[in-house]
């Protein structure tokens, strides 16, 4: 090899050790700025999945206020129907006929239905079993254990959720069933 060939060859070395520098220093800057790309993306899928999260969850607060504010309101209207219920029911056979009567009964009719329409519904008590988490009970009477004997006040549902009870009254078993007990017992 002449001198020329090892200058020129001498020379090429350097340039290919500069370039093999070079291209590691870019793959490992490669390689740190791919970490820093998954770590970014990771971070944004979590903001993502934290949104998605919150905004279900204010979607669900927001119904339930609704159903709240909705429950309120129909509490609120419960007596004014329980009065014109009330009233109805002792209206004279002389007043019966007039047509501000008539007007009323519509009004009741309708206060109802739109209740209803709501999602409102009547708790029946006349003849069932007693049931401490739709009715309560404020009279013990002679009669058939456990049923329900006369409803009180009317017991309402909203939703299939307990908006008020019915007010009942009980039996709590015949008075000969408490004699024969009593007559074994002595």
């Amino acid at each position: 090899m002449t001198d020329k060939e090892k200058e020129v060859q001498s020379e090429e070395a350097p340039v290919d050790q500069k370039v093999l520098n070079d291209v590691e220093s870019l793959r490992e800057a490669l390689s740190e700025e791919k970490e820093k790309a998954e770590k970014y993306l990771a971070s944004w899928q979590r903001a993502q999945a934290d949104f998605i999260n919150f905004k279900k969850r204010t979607e669900q607060e927001k119904a339930e206020n609704f159903r709240q504010a909705n429950a309120l309101l129909m509490s609120s209207l419960l007596p004014i129907l329980d009065d014109l219920e009330r009233a109805l029911t002792n209206v004279s056979t002389k007043l019966a006929g007039f047509t501000w009567v008539e007007g009323i009964v519509l009004i009741h009719r309708k206060l109802q239905a739109i209740l209803e329409g709501q999602g409102l519904e009547r708790i029946e008590t006349e003849g069932k079993d007693f049931d401490p988490n739709l009715h309560q009970a404020v009279l013990y009477e002679n009669g058939e254990e456990g049923k329900i004997i006369e409803e009180l006040q009317k017991g309402y549902m909203l939703h299939g959720r307990l908006l008020r009870p019915a007010l009942v009254k009980v039996g709590k078993g015949s008075d000969k069933a408490d004699n024969r007990c009593q007559s074994t017992a002595d």
